[in-house]
């Protein structure tokens, strides 16, 4: 499936709930292990930075470098590398989640909601573990609602007849994750010790068609991509999802809820 075109101003517009679970993530990561340098950090799926810049705060002096496979991001990214307030350095370059294999060691390889785009993650999980330092840590992120009427909604219109030819699975992205007790298997077999949890956020999420613009930042980027190149299509199918994202998803005068689980796993190395 070719790799979706991304918005970063659309995947931005929704920051501050964006953020939070990477917030609540950072905080359960445990001390670094003490070198006689810098911290090394790899942040995988970066997407347009925001994030990736928020490590220079927990670890002030490191040097961290973002990785993604969408140039659009990365161009997004890039207003945000040089030298940090700390003396740390952030750079992004290019890097896909798919095929990544590390080529220098690493005291933390981070992931944030950009997992569940890779079928078979977990088959990666054994390179990136032997590219940490004893006492490493690699820490993910990643969505877990891929069965809430967001996603379910999305899939079963992908796969429709009217639909069906043209965007196939497009829509349904749920086998590319596991579920916690997977994740915490495959860690602990690593020979890590391993802290998985999930949460759901209850999120309320404002304006018009609020949960529309949120997954056209996200879960609708393949769509949106597939059918670039018919704007009358495009235009049809988005009027379509957004009837039944309104039905699935009624406005109050407070704002739109919408519930949001998230999968978290940190794993930490043995120091010997």
């Amino acid at each position: 499936m070719p790799v979706p075109t991304w918005d970063p101003q659309q995947y931005l517009r929704h920051t501050s709930h964006r953020i939070r679970p990477f917030h609540d993530l950072v905080a359960r990561i445990p001390e670094l292990p003490a070198h006689d340098r810098p911290a090394r950090i790899a942040d995988l799926g970066c997407g347009p930075g925001n994030v990736t810049a928020l490590l220079a705060e927990r670890w002030p002096d490191a040097r961290i470098t973002g990785l993604d496979n969408s140039p659009e991001m990365l161009a997004k990214a890039s207003e945000l590398a040089g030298p940090t307030p700390g003396g740390g350095h952030l750079e992004f370059r290019h890097g896909d989640a798919r095929n990544w294999v590390p080529e220098e060691s690493y005291d933390l390889i981070v992931s944030n909601a950009a997992l569940q785009w890779v079928r078979g993650h977990d088959a990666s999980f054994p390179d990136w573990i032997s590219a940490l330092t004893p006492g490493g840590t690699f820490a993910l992120q990643i969505p877990g609602n891929f069965t809430s009427p967001s996603h379910a909604l999305l899939g079963e219109l992908c796969d429709s007849p009217q639909w069906r030819e043209r965007l196939h699975d497009r829509g349904r992205r749920f086998v590319h994750i596991l579920q916690p007790a997977d994740y915490l298997e495959r860690l602990v077999e690593l020979g890590c010790e391993a802290d998985v949890w999930e949460t759901t956020y209850v999120q309320l999420l404002a304006g018009e068609d609020a949960v529309l613009e949120w997954v056209k930042g996200t879960a609708l980027r393949p769509v949106l991509t597939a059918l670039a190149d018919d704007p009358a299509a495009r235009e049809e199918f988005v009027a379509q999802y957004r009837e039944l994202l309104g039905k699935a998803y009624p406005t109050s005068p407070h704002g739109t809820v919408f519930p949001f689980r998230r999968i978290f796993a940190v794993a930490r190395k043995a120091e010997r």
